[in-house]
């Protein structure tokens, strides 16, 4: 039989409306109707569970991950506050995760879509782009929503980064997910590979480093998602330039020019009105809980961390489909002593956290 839960109780600031609330869990869910008996267990400002919009759990850098090294992971982004993750792409199944009551609810995409010989070798599904549709099908079978296409990656005998497959095959593969009840995100760096991945009608964009003032445009226009993941940007970009720059020259040189505009190209297309979310990349070369390191990346380039919060947060939240604080949604939560919009140190400390209706230590 499942365990009976204790009803709590938590007061303070509702985030985003500001509302000064009294919040009980009953039966793990959000009530603002008095509960009985219920203990107080927190007091500040109140958050939705924060979200992940890019990570992979049950990956490392060097393939799939053990049950005990994914359990790490989820635990790792949990107890910075992160109790929902859009997992894009990882090569192993790790639906025992939702039978964990004490770790983050997930949101999968499935196996990352790539050509032979165009990714991370043991990571993705490798098909030729007649192959694309059909894999794409079968993959949001699989997943929770999402599927996840390799856009670009170097091309060995070309030396460079360039897109791995026709537009045509592109609109296909968008077509087979939509009709699968399946939004497409596609991992992207350069400039070709994002502009044929809107002229598809995919949903969402990963990196985006290759953004100008004509794509940002158009992304604002369709209103396609962007997850910058520019943590990784920043950090990364260099020593992948360096490790390729004697054998790929060009290659090297366009990640390299992809690093320095990154911060640039993010905030324009904030101020241009594309809707940004906040994804760390962890389970590659990032490690898991680094969501506010995130936010910070992205603070630092010019977004406010009112809006950062959000998109780690309640527009997260709203984008992927899944509840808030609304009464009967489940009970996952945030607590701060603070609030968390003003300043990134009361974002890193969390004075409660609440998953499943149950206080995390």
């Amino acid at each position: 039989m499942p365990r009976e839960m204790e009803p709590l109780h938590v007061r303070g600031v509702r985030l985003p409306d500001e509302q000064p609330v009294d919040l009980w869990i009953r039966d793990g869910h959000v009530t603002y109707e008095p509960v009985l008996g219920a203990t107080t267990v927190g007091t500040g400002w109140i958050v939705p569970g924060l979200v992940d919009m890019h990570c992979h759990i049950g990956l490392a850098s060097r393939g799939e991950t053990d049950r005990a090294a994914t359990e790490v992971q989820a635990l790792a982004s949990r107890d910075t506050g992160v109790l929902l993750a859009r997992d894009c792409g990882a090569p192993g199944d790790t639906r025992w995760l939702d039978e964990r009551e004490d770790l983050p609810r997930v949101v999968r995409a499935g196996r990352h879509i790539a050509r032979p010989k165009r990714y991370i070798r043991g990571v993705s599904v490798d098909v030729e782009p007649p192959a694309l549709a059909a894999t794409v099908a079968d993959q949001a079978g699989r997943g929770d929503g999402w599927v996840k296409i390799v856009g670009d990656w170097i091309d060995r005998d070309a030396g460079d980064m360039t897109p791995l497959w026709p537009v045509e095959e592109l609109r296909a593969a968008v077509s087979a997910a939509h009709a699968g009840g399946a939004r497409v995100t596609t991992h992207v760096f350069g400039r070709q590979a994002l502009a044929e991945a809107l002229q598809a009608g995919f949903d969402c964009i990963e990196h985006g480093t290759g953004l100008d003032d004509e794509l940002t445009t158009l992304m604002a226009s369709m209103q396609v998602a962007l997850v910058p993941t520019l943590l990784n940007v920043v950090d990364n970009f260099p020593g992948i330039a360096d490790s390729g720059a004697e054998k790929f020259p060009a290659y090297a040189a366009q990640m390299r020019a992809l690093w320095a505009g990154a911060p640039e190209r993010i905030a324009t297309a904030y101020q241009a009105g594309v809707p940004i979310y906040v994804g760390t990349d962890a389970g590659g070369v990032i490690a898991h809980g680094r969501i506010v390191d995130e936010m910070a990346t992205l603070h630092r380039a010019g977004l406010p961390l009112d809006y950062v919060l959000g998109g780690a947060s309640w527009r997260a939240r709203e984008y992927l489909g899944r509840p808030g604080l609304a009464e009967g949604d489940p009970a996952d939560l945030v607590v701060f002593d603070a609030d968390p919009r003003l300043d990134l140190a009361t974002l890193a400390a969390p004075t409660r956290i609440v998953l499943r209706g149950r206080v995390i230590s």
